[in-house]
């Protein structure tokens, strides 16, 4: 176990447990709360044998029922070396290859977690590890002494085994929602109707916020306390019309990652919102971190980051300046199209505004306790962790996974950062 860069801030490794080889810590504790890196069936980058189905009897055991039991065991096991536990979860995120896989996924997760945390699940076009089908990404509370209350509102009830929302001291972690009513797919109210919402995108994200907000009243909060938020969309080119519908409910907006998906559970489903709040009681207050100089300026109606007690919740940056897409900084020079590789540029283009965004804040590189990053092509991947290992020489947490695109064309990665000031 390493004992991290600073006071307050623990970067965790553990030999005996399941690690990545990439340049990532297993987890990060700080301020009361656990932050594991995202979790495969696998080892040192290769699937866990336990996580495989046997050649000799191929129809003897599910790829996704041993992957997801797999992952939990070693989750588990991380959780418990690093103080905490499975029951202290507070959030979970899930990528899945194949959507098809959710049922025997969900009937596993029903056997590790008897009263499930918020979670989110989305497709992905693919992960690091060859063969690999799931990928979980969790929050967890360190700190016991704490208690975490099951939030429920008017919103529709979920099918699946999890919680609508927890609240623990201050936050509050929600499930991502979709519109659906869980009954007959998408509701007539989430459909397209003139004269207001025309637009499936429209009608769909006022529904979800609209339930959203139920959400955040029956937790004590508002979506005017939201200090983290992550779009994923089925469709990138429906991002205008949702932003505009995202400017109605957001006077003043949190931070938010937008990010391609390859599908959602629900036939029709166009967006799910994952979204972090804290209480309108609590002790902390949202403070908007203004632009930095030297920072583009987002032309989408989204915060560059948030302070909120303890910890500084950055939007997801892409390597773009907002006026003329990938700036000459972060691109390949034409007339020496071999000098330099693109997503090195771009990485470092990014990391560089991540440190000028987070320093605005109070906060540096070097106190982040929570990765996430978003690539285009996984096959690039070496590439991007050579820079990353430039700019984290004691890595956080990080969970990787792949997306359909992002929303400036030509750009390659997004990465959405968790720290804590100091």
């Amino acid at each position: 176990m390493s004992p991290g860069a600073q006071a307050g801030l623990e970067r965790l490794s553990f030999a005996d447990l399941p690690a990545s080889p990439a340049h990532e810590a297993q987890a990060a504790r700080a301020a009361g709360f656990l932050f594991p890196s995202g979790q495969m069936a696998a080892d040192r980058g290769r699937l866990l044998e336990a996580a495989r189905v046997p050649e000799a009897f191929p129809y003897y055991g599910s790829p996704i029922k041993r992957q997801a039991r797999a992952i939990l065991d070693n989750l588990k096991r991380l959780c418990e070396a690093a103080g905490s536990s499975l029951s202290r979860v507070l959030k979970a995120q899930v990528f899945l290859a194949d959507l098809a896989d959710f049922f025997y996924f969900d009937e596993v997760w029903r056997e590790y977690f008897p009263t499930p945390p918020p979670r989110t699940t989305v497709g992905t076009p693919g992960l690091l590890v060859e063969g690999a089908r799931i990928l979980v990404d969790v929050i967890a509370l360190a700190d016991a002494s704490q208690p975490v209350a099951a939030v429920t509102s008017a919103a529709p009830r979920q099918l699946a085994h999890y919680s609508e929302a927890f609240r623990v001291g201050p936050f509050v972690f929600v499930a991502g929602q979709i519109a659906s009513d869980y009954r007959t797919g998408v509701p007539p109210e989430a459909r397209p109707e003139p004269p207001r919402y025309t637009s499936a995108i429209k009608r769909q994200t006022a529904y979800i916020l609209g339930n959203l907000a139920r959400t955040f009243e029956a937790a004590g909060s508002s979506l005017d306390h939201v200090v983290k938020a992550q779009v994923f969309l089925r469709a990138l080119n429906d991002f205008p019309a949702f932003d505009e519908v995202w400017r109605e409910f957001f006077t003043v907006p949190p931070p938010r990652t937008t990010v391609g998906i390859t599908g959602l559970l629900v036939p029709g489903t166009l967006v799910e919102i994952d979204l972090i709040g804290i209480a309108r009681d609590g002790p902390y207050r949202r403070e908007i971190v203004p632009v930095p100089e030297g920072v583009p300026t987002p032309m989408a109606n989204y915060s560059v980051a948030v302070k909120a007690g303890p910890f500084v919740f950055a939007a997801g940056q892409i390597a773009s300046d907002y006026r003329t897409g990938v700036p000459p900084e972060a691109r390949v020079p034409d007339a020496f199209p071999y000098y330099g590789i693109p997503l090195k540029r771009q990485t470092e283009y990014i990391l560089k505004n991540l440190d000028r965004t987070l320093s605005a804040a109070g906060s540096s590189l070097d106190r982040v306790v929570k990765a996430q990053v978003f690539l285009t092509d996984l096959n690039s991947f070496n590439a991007f962790d050579e820079v990353w290992k430039s700019f984290f020489p004691d890595p956080p947490p990080r969970t990787v996974v792949g997306t359909t695109g992002l929303l400036v064309p030509g750009t390659l990665v997004e990465i959405d950062l968790i720290a804590v000031a100091g």
